[in-house]
């Protein structure tokens, strides 16, 4: 009897996708310790382990909250998904007041993106309450998303005011990425193409103008534009450092441990520019193995979008993937200079406890998905 129940609750399992965040989770945690080597020496000059032991304790963290979003019905998060959103928005005000105020003194702009000292970004957690959010409105309106009054209207004001939060702490690159997330579910969800072309034509102007009043967003797009290889040790310096890790990295790298642009080089070699370290250790091999594991992720969590009979657990299946996809697809064009540096992690890989444990949350609502939503559901 117990092995039929255990049985039932195992059946519909995405296996090949958790096969793939597994390798991602084991990939992250080899490439935080070997890239953190010239962060944290202990004082007979070895590397300490503290990133590694940090990330690990997360990634156990991490894999509690996928077990648990796992087990929990996927239309239970439905019905609070109301709750949920008031709860990110409660959680991204007092934050956008403090990015104003830092901004406005002069002060660390990037402080007001942390709580509790620099342990949690509720950004990063907010991106899964807003998709669930989404979801539930979108399954909510059905063809309705097709007029302008009750589609494109009222989902513009709601994003614009969830993005409008986080670009006050401010943080671009995270509002961008829940705004293309959004978008792509709200074209999953039957939108037009008019919809979306009307919505970009609005946007872009306003997206311009936010890089162009902040001298710091101009310089980066500028420097890329210029080509940042004219002034590897100006504007361009970090562009130019990942790009130099690639080179040196070639077919199959120099080997674990033995990147030279991680030991002081590289700003942040364990969180945003991991990838540039992994390219130069596991060169352009181990980079395109690392891209097509996101690529089966990719496929993996569309097909559960597809095959999904719940409208909300088609969107739910459809945010989730998109979000994982772009950030990762974000974080890998920003170090090889095909967009600017974005600042974004790279999904189960980057050093990062909010990111990873959000990351795997997701992944546990999606292998729900999988399920039918077998599971614990609140009545």
């Amino acid at each position: 009897m117990a092995k039929r129940r255990l049985a039932l609750n195992l059946s519909g399992i995405d296996y090949p996708l958790l096969l793939t965040v597994a390798i991602l989770l084991v990939v992250g945690l080899v490439m935080v310790y070997s890239a953190s080597f010239g962060l944290n020496m202990d004082t007979l000059g070895h590397p300490n382990p503290y990133y590694l032991e940090r990330q690990a304790l997360w990634a156990a963290i991490g894999a509690a909250a996928l077990v648990g979003m796992a087990l929990i019905d996927f239309r239970t998060w439905r019905t609070y998904s109301l709750y949920i959103m008031v709860g990110a928005l409660a959680v991204l005000l007092p934050l956008a007041i403090v990015g104003i105020i830092h901004t406005v003194s002069g002060s660390n702009e990037l402080a007001a993106r942390w709580v509790l000292g620099k342990s949690v970004q509720p950004s990063e957690l907010v991106k899964l309450a807003v998709i669930i959010y989404v979801a539930a409105w979108l399954a909510s309106k059905g063809e309705k998303i097709q007029h302008l009054t009750y589609g494109l209207l009222p989902f513009g004001i709601m994003l614009g005011l969830v993005c409008g939060l986080i670009l006050l702490q401010p943080n671009m690159s995270t509002a961008l990425l829940i705004g293309g997330t959004a978008v792509a579910m709200f074209f999953a969800a039957g939108a037009k193409v008019a919809q979306l072309v009307i919505s970009f034509v609005l946007v872009s102007p306003l997206v311009a103008g936010l890089v162009w009043v902040a001298p710091y967003r101009l310089n980066r797009v500028l420097t890329l534009i210029r080509n940042p290889l004219l002034d590897p040790w100006g504007p361009g310096y970090q562009t130019a450092r990942a790009i130099f890790a690639f080179q040196t990295g070639g077919l199959f790298g120099v080997g674990l441990g033995g990147s030279v642009q991680k030991m002081g080089y590289l700003y942040a070699p364990h969180t945003d520019a991991i990838f540039a370290v992994l390219g130069e250790e596991l060169g352009l091999f181990g980079g395109l193995a690392v891209m097509t594991l996101y690529a089966v992720l990719a496929y993996r969590g569309l097909r559960i979008a597809l095959r999904c009979n719940d409208p909300f657990g088609t969107l739910l299946a459809t945010g989730i993937t998109s979000w994982l996809v772009l950030q990762a697809m974000l974080n890998i064009a920003a170090v090889t200079a095909t967009l600017p540096f974005t600042g974004v992690t790279l999904p189960f890989v980057s050093f990062g406890g909010s990111s990873l444990v959000a990351c795997m949350a997701g992944i546990g609502l999606l292998l729900n998905v999988s399920r039918g939503g077998q599971g614990v559901r609140s009545r």
